[in-house]
């Protein structure tokens, strides 16, 4: 799969890292934007309908927070 999931993160941010350690069980490719690093990211996170982090994106939809099951739905939609 190609790396169309994109997770809005930080560093030291504990549901992030559940995130990414879900899609790495799941052998899901995925890109991390860093909304620190990058204001363009946090603008997009906002765009998306969100004020905070982790946010998973993918096929224009997204799921905000560590939820197992919506993130997979997210996933197997694509």
């Amino acid at each position: 799969m190609s790396a169309s999931v994109i997770v809005y993160s930080t560093e030291g941010c504990s549901d992030c890292a559940k995130v990414k350690r879900m899609l790495d069980s799941e052998g899901v490719s995925y890109e991390v934007r860093d909304i620190l690093a990058d204001e363009a990211y946090q603008r997009e996170v906002e765009s998306l309908g969100f004020m905070g982090i982790p946010v998973t994106a993918a096929g224009g939809k997204a799921v905000k927070g560590f939820q197992p099951e919506a993130i997979k739905n997210l996933i197997a939609s694509l």
